[in-house]
This record gives structure tokens, sequence and C-alpha cells, in this order.
């Protein structure tokens, strides 16, 4: 270790609930700032045991947040959210140091953040407040319903171990920290070296906050070297880097054979395409070169999202080339983040940058021609730094234009001629995170997007009417998929919910239906029913239980019911009005009753009417009219405590009641779900004050 690196602090692990230190003397790589040279710390896991490190999160990590329901962990997420909030100044002030201006760091930490509170948000509105989430509806296998089936989700046993890029220290994290989390299941989290020491304050924020449960997040600051030879079955590894590097974790002996999940997201030679009609002065034109330009210039260039493929117009190319170097004379200015008036940041590295421009060769020796920039460097100042690269491809079908990433602020403009060869060169990239398409022709974004939409994670369809509201081409959200087919790495992060469930094993549970309520914990027709004699809507959620019940008294539908059902409320359907063509329908013995009028009396007949526990009631689900009900047949209803979900952050939760309208001979007429607010404790309820 050199001397300068000797007066560095060494960054600390954080594992097995404890801050880590390498051995006094250890060798650290160095850490530089991006744009001084200036070295900020020293990085090494030497004499880390990394099975201790997954061993603490099956273990402990595992019990604590399996004794959280997904709701408990969701509020646990906005918390930590709101903890990183308070404390961000020290993120952005970090943030600098690898070459970030402040727009850039906004899009990492503010952007890490936003997961947090979105995956919040969605687990409390998507999820249950249980630790199984059904999937999918039931399946009958059995005449008499006594055998049935569905699939469950469950928390996958190991851990979510995390493999994170350089580019987005806060960011990259947190967007797999959060789904990860809200399955249940601990991450172990390791950074890229060359920004490590900010993903180590954004670990030691959420330390200093005393959310995490115990073993539920770690980090690793430093190699993994032997990582995989202490992963298992249960595990999932999450990788974001080089795809040459991918493809050599994939083919770990873990993958193949020990039964690890292992998700890439990687290089890729993402495409933006001009259309036809959006010549020079249309909002699609100007909409386009903008983007363009800040995709070479955002985070300089270093995000797996940036436009590497510019496809234009024969006819436009040398008008883009034109309003791209105009765009960047105007508004680029590279030099150090902390600057006034700088626009664009340094690398990374210097290394990062040598290797981008080793690239840019690359691409000069394969056809290339340099049109904007300087294939040399063009540095400013001492430090990473590197202006702005534009190359021109007389040969739009050039292998090196479709295979080669120089990730940094470099693109290529490729010219094509019809709709079709657009979409062949899309397509030569060989699977992308994202194709932005700026045209106002609806018949040419159709057309192209189904043909390259399969070689692609997301498409960004922009034009006069979203140009403003537009998040942008390298912009992913938490709502929707990142990833990509092929070269891109065949996996999938963010997407929602979806990717909650890329750690929950998938299974098909049978049995009878008692057996499936104790499994689930959402009462099933044909298990057992509680009807004591009070009246489930008297019941608070500390005193209701699943399958309390209620069977109501018959009422008779008449012919003056239906109506007046019709004259008050202008619905005369012919079935409900005509006798002669009401027969004459293949559905209908003759006039039948409204289906809304029928849901209404079964409320009638089901509802407790004193003020109570039952707070509101705010839907319907599933409703379904099977058999129709002529005048002068009877109904009655059956309700069920079907689910039970307290909120968290609310002094009431929901209760998911199982409705089932049936007439005199016992035939069932309707089924749906009612859906309503009760109150957590009876000394809340209206009633009692």
């Amino acid at each position: 270790m050199s001397a300068s690196t000797t007066a560095t602090r060494m960054l600390q692990s954080y594992v097995q609930d404890g801050w880590w230190s390498p051995a006094e003397g250890a060798a650290g790589a160095e850490v530089r700032d991006a744009s001084t040279g200036e070295v900020v710390a020293a990085v090494s896991s030497e004499g880390l045991d990394l099975g201790a490190v997954l061993e603490h999160g099956r273990t402990v990590g595992q019990a604590s947040l399996g004794a959280l329901t997904f709701h408990q962990r969701a509020v646990l997420l906005k918390k930590m959210a709101l903890a990183l909030q308070e404390r961000k100044d020290e993120l952005y002030d970090l943030s600098y140091r690898t070459g970030a201006t402040k727009t850039d760091s906004w899009v990492d930490v503010e952007g890490g953040i936003g997961v947090l509170f979105t995956y919040s948000g969605k687990g409390r509105r998507e999820l249950p407040n249980a630790t199984v989430q059904l999937d999918g509806p039931l399946e009958v296998l059995a005449k008499d319903g006594s055998f049935l089936g569905r699939h469950i989700r469950t928390t996958l046993p190991g851990v979510a171990v995390q493999i994170n890029a350089f580019n987005f220290p806060v960011w990259g994290p947190l967007e797999k920290l959060a789904p990860a989390f809200l399955a249940g299941m601990p991450s172990v989290i390791k950074p890229a070296t060359p920004t490590a020491y900010v993903t180590e304050h954004l670990v030691r924020i959420l330390v200093e906050s005393g959310l995490l449960p115990a073993g539920s997040v770690q980090l690793v600051s430093g190699s993994v070297r032997e990582l995989f030879e202490h992963t298992r079955l249960g595990d999932v590894v999450s990788f974001t880097g080089s795809a040459s590097t991918a493809d050599s974790l994939r083919r770990h002996d873990a993958v193949q054979r020990g039964g690890v999940i292992f998700n890439a997201e990687t290089d890729s030679i993402n495409a933006s395409v001009l259309g036809p009609d959006a010549a020079p002065g249309t909002p699609e034109f100007d909409a386009y070169v903008r983007q363009l330009v800040t995709e070479m210039t955002a985070k300089a260039g270093q995000k797996c999202t940036a436009i590497r493929r510019a496809i234009v117009p024969a006819a436009t190319a040398d008008a883009v080339i034109d309003a791209v170097r105009a765009r960047i004379d105007e508004k680029v200015v590279v030099g150090d983040p902390r600057t006034e008036g700088v626009t664009m940041g340094a690398l990374a590295s210097v290394e990062q940058r040598d290797e981008v421009l080793r690239q840019v060769r690359r691409l000069v020796d394969g056809g290339g021609e340099v049109v904007v920039g300087d294939a040399d460097g063009g540095s400013a100042g001492e430090g990473a730094f590197l202006s702005p690269i534009l190359l021109r491809f007389a040969d739009p079908l050039a292998e090196r234009v479709h295979d080669t990433e120089a990730f940094g602020p470099v693109s290529s403009i490729i010219a094509y001629e019809t709709p079709e060869q657009a979409a062949d060169l899309v397509v030569r990239g060989g699977g992308s995170l994202v194709t932005s398409v700026a045209s106002a022709d609806p018949a040419f974004v159709a057309a192209l997007t189904r043909r390259v939409a399969s070689a692609n994670g997301r498409m960004l369809l922009l034009d006069r009417d979203d140009a403003r509201s537009s998040t942008g081409h390298g912009s992913p959200l938490p709502m929707l998929v990142h990833g990509g087919p092929g070269r891109a790495g065949g996996g999938e992060e963010l997407g929602g919910i979806r990717s909650v469930f890329h750690y929950m094993q998938r299974t098909a549970i049978q049995g009878s239906p008692e057996m499936l309520t104790a499994v689930t914990g959402v009462w099933h027709t044909g298990a057992r029913a509680n009807a004591d004699g009070v009246h489930p809507f008297r019941k608070s959620l500390e005193e209701l239980r699943i399958g309390d019940q209620v069977v109501s008294a018959e009422r008779e539908v008449t012919l003056a019911d239906i109506e007046h059902f019709a004259e008050f409320t202008g619905d005369t359907f012919y079935a409900h009005m005509d006798e002669e063509a009401a027969a004459a329908n293949p559905f209908f013995p003759g006039r039948v009753a409204h289906g809304y009028l029928l849901v209404s009396f079964a409320a009638g007949l089901f509802v407790d009417p004193e003020p109570g526990p039952v707070l509101a009631n705010y839907g319907l689900e599933n409703l379904r009219f099977l058999t129709p009900v002529s005048p002068g047949d009877r109904i009655r209803v059956t309700l069920t405590a079907k689910q039970i979900i307290p909120r968290e952050t609310d002094e009431y939760g929901e209760v998911h009641w199982d409705a089932v309208l049936t007439n005199q001979d016992g035939e069932t007429v309707a089924t749906y779900d009612v859906l309503t607010l009760v109150s957590k404790s009876p000394v809340l309820s209206p009633l009692r004050g």
C-alpha cells in the first residue's frame, strides 16, 4: 500500500449487524476523486468470511424479516426513505467526487429514495397484510368442491446478493433492495469499488436510523472473490455490469447445478429511432436531438440505458449531426461538477476514460467517422474528463457499431432508407434495455414497435404530446420493467410487484377447503364457518375471525319490484320489461330481475344497520350473475368473512366478505366479494365511542 493510501480511510463493511474493517496493513484498492485524482478511500474485503455473511442473512435475516408481513415491511421501506431523505445532502456531497453533477446525483439519490417510496406504496396496495401471496384464481379439482388447487408465493429461504455497477451507487443498491426486502429476503450489497464510498455511507445512514431488522441488510466493501462458493439453493444473485462478466458468472456451477438464481442486467447497445415524418423544425425532431444529447452527457454517458445508436432517416442525418453539434456547443460545459456552470462531469475514473477511448478507436477502425468531438480525448483539465463524441457510420450494417459499446459520452449516427431497415438495425443490437422512437406517425410507431419490442425490455414512444412529460429514454421507473433480452443480460428488475416475486417461490398447493384456508389465511368455500349468532358486522377486527358468517332470511322478488327498479333507475332493458322479447332470449325464461336489484336486495338482507365497527363499503369484486331470477322467486344471501387485512398505519382495516346469493331451490344466483373498512378496536367504532 502506498503512503497516500495508508493515510486514507479504509472503507468498512457492515456484516453480521456490525461494522467490520480489514486488518491493519491490509492492501486496499485506491479510490480517487474522478475530477481531481485525489485519493478518497481504500477498499478491501481481505479477511472477511463471506460464508458467515451469507449464513447470517439466511438465519438471522430470514427470521427477522419472516416475522413481518408484507405491509409491515412496506412501512419500514417508507421510513427508510424518509431517513435517507433527511440526510440526502451527505450523499450529494459524496456523489460530486464520483464525477456526477447535481443533476446526475439527483437521478441517483432522489431516484433511489423514490424507489423505496414506490415499493412501500405498492406493497400496501397490491399485497396482503400477510406472509403468503395468492397467485391466480382458485381451481376446483372435484365436482363436490372437496378438493381444490391454487398457486401461492412464499419467500425464498436464502439471501439476495446484489453485485452493483459503479455508475449509480445509491439507486443501484436501493432498486434491488426494495423488492427483496418487501418479499422478506435479506440482502447482501456488494458495491463497485470506484464509488463504494457512496454506497457505504448510504448503508451507514440506514444502520444509524435503527430501522433495519437484524440481518436484513449487509454490505461487503471490496472483492467477493469466492462468493459463489458459498451460495446455494434458495439464494438469488442480481448482477449489474458487463456482459462478459455476467456470462462467466452464469456459467458457475452454483448456477448451473446448484439452483442459485442468477439475474443479470448488462451493457446494452440501445437505439433511438427518428421517424421519417420527424423533419427538422418538428417537435419530434427537436425532442429527439435534446434526448440524444442528454443521453450522451448525463452521468457522462455512463448509463446502461444510454443511447449508443442514433438511427435516423438518411435524408435527415446531416441535420441531426448539425443539431447535435450546435446543442453540445451551446449547452455542454465539461469540468469538475463542483464548479459553477459545469453541466457534464468526469467519468468515474481515469481508467474508465481510457477504456472508453479504446472503444472509440475500435469504432473508428470499424468504419466510424468522428463528426463531433475528438477521438483522442479532448479532455478538460486534469481528471477523468472526456468531451462528448458523436460518430457517423456510412455503412449501416457495419458490425462494430452494433456490437461495441463505449461506456461514456459516445453515440453513433446510423442512417436508414426504409422503415423495415430501421427495424432491422434496432434488432442488430442483439437485445437491448431500451429503444426510443420519436415520431408523430402512429402507423410508423406501431409497426416499428411490433417488430422490435421482442428485442427490448422497454420502449419509449416520444411525440409532441408527451415530449415535456416524458421521463426520458434513459430513466427506468420502479413501476415498469428494467432489463432486456440477449446482450442486455436476459434479466429483469423493477416492474412493480413483479420484481418482488423474483424473490419468492411459486408453488401449487392442492387440498381440501379447510387446509387451503389454513395455509393461505383466506377462507375457501367448504371450509368450516362460524355462525355463532353474533352478526359479523358487530365485530371489530380484534374480534372478527376468518369464516365468521351470517345467513340471511329469504326475500321474494316481485314483478312490482322489478318495474319499480326499472322506472327508478331508468334501466328498462327489454329482459326486465318485455315478457315476449325476454322469453325469446336464450338466457332468460321470461322477464327477470335486474342483477343490480338483486345485489341491492342482498345488501338489505345481510347488512346490520346500526352504527358499529363497519365504517364503510368501498366496493365489490368478482361479481358474477349465474342464474336468472323471475318474479315470485325467493333469494337469500350467505356472507362469510373471507380475508382480513389490517392496515398498518390506520385505526381500521379491510375485510373481504364472500357473498353468495341463492334461490329457493338452492341454485346459486350470484357470487361476489364485498369490501368493507372495519375498525380495529371496538372502542374506536362509532357505536361504542
